[in-house]
């Protein structure tokens, strides 16, 4: 059977949980398939032991030149990954193009982007660092919003546990959704949230407004998703020409009025296929779709996947015994 080493690099300033969480998804891989499916190792520059983020000390098996190729090479993130060392990033530079499959979690995209091996790709990472990796490295394509992205035989992902979300789906791929799940209940964790799936809510994704009529807004938004969210029913309510307050909105919170609604009933609409049992053509008109076409259509493109499909990844069934 079909053996896919992984080899985690290690450095000082890691984030433990980048790591630790892919490699358990991988080490319970091995242990209900009954066999060593992922070989595991780790290693160093120099092969000594690493500090992490949190303070924890990792002993690496060996240093990366003694490292045997492996079939996945994992690149974790943490604070270690802004000023790296440049042994560190040569050593990418050389091997990662070797490896069958990379992967980076949290801002070990930056280490892959130093050794410019996502030039002229798509790639995410923590949202808070998505911005400032786009200005730093112009040649990729940052995306801030998916919890992971696949882009041929590299795979980037969010922040720390989207590590999990991704090691899943690799292992879902590799060998078949049963073990995943598996896997996924031991961790108690979903199987598996969308790679395109957004990293936070609207309301966190955007910026709260400065000015209390936008503020109030916002809230009135999140509070009537189903409600007249036109341009101009919301400059009504903010006392503001339809013209001013869009400019104004964008320019406090970041968004366009029209992309914080389509974000906001989006939000709403998963709550309630992950929250209820209300059914599609019910969640719709609630969410302010108005036909279960319309919120399939919003879900396809944000999502990559329907209304039923989600809810049958993500619905919560109610404790028995309760109505």
């Amino acid at each position: 059977m079909t053996e896919r080493a992984v080899l985690v690099v290690l450095f000082d300033g890691v984030q433990s949980l980048d790591l630790t969480g892919p490699v358990e998804v991988f080490s319970g891989a091995d242990a209900i398939a009954g066999r060593t499916a992922y070989p595991l190792g780790t290693a160093s520059v120099d092969g000594r032991p690493v500090r992490t983020s949190s303070g924890l000390t990792l002993l690496p098996d060996t240093d990366l030149a003694s490292a045997a190729e492996p079939h996945t090479l994992l690149v974790p993130g943490g604070p270690g990954t802004h000023a790296p060392a440049p042994a560190l990033v040569d050593w990418l530079r050389e091997h990662g193009p070797r490896v069958q499959r990379l992967v980076s979690v949290c801002t070990g995209a930056e280490l892959l982007a130093h050794a410019g091996l996502l030039d002229g790709r798509r790639a995410t990472s923590h949202w808070a660092h998505c911005a400032d990796l786009a200005r730093a490295h112009p040649a990729v394509q940052f995306d801030p919003e998916p919890i992971f992205v696949r882009d041929g035989k590299i795979a980037t992902s969010a922040g720390v546990t989207s590590g999990i979300d991704l090691a899943l789906a690799l292992v879902e791929e590799d060998l078949g959704r049963d073990v995943a799940l598996t896997i996924a209940r031991h961790l108690v964790v979903f199987l598996r949230r969308p790679g395109n799936q957004a990293q936070f809510s609207a309301q966190l994704t955007a910026q709260t407004a400065r000015r209390e009529p936008l503020r109030d807004v916002q809230s009135w938004i999140s509070e009537h998703p189903a409600g007249d969210l036109s341009v101009e029913a919301l400059a009504a309510r903010a006392r503001l020409s339809p013209r001013h307050f869009a400019r104004a909105f964008r320019a406090e919170t970041g968004v366009t009025p029209g992309r914080y609604v389509e974000r906001v009933r989006l939000e709403h609409a998963r709550r309630l296929l992950e929250e209820t049992c209300d059914g599609v053509e019910e969640v719709s008109r609630a969410s302010g779709y108005g036909t279960p076409e319309a919120m399939r259509r919003a879900f396809v493109r944000a999502l990559g996947t329907a209304p039923a499909e989600y809810r049958r990844r993500f619905h919560v069934p109610a404790p028995a015994g309760t109505d």
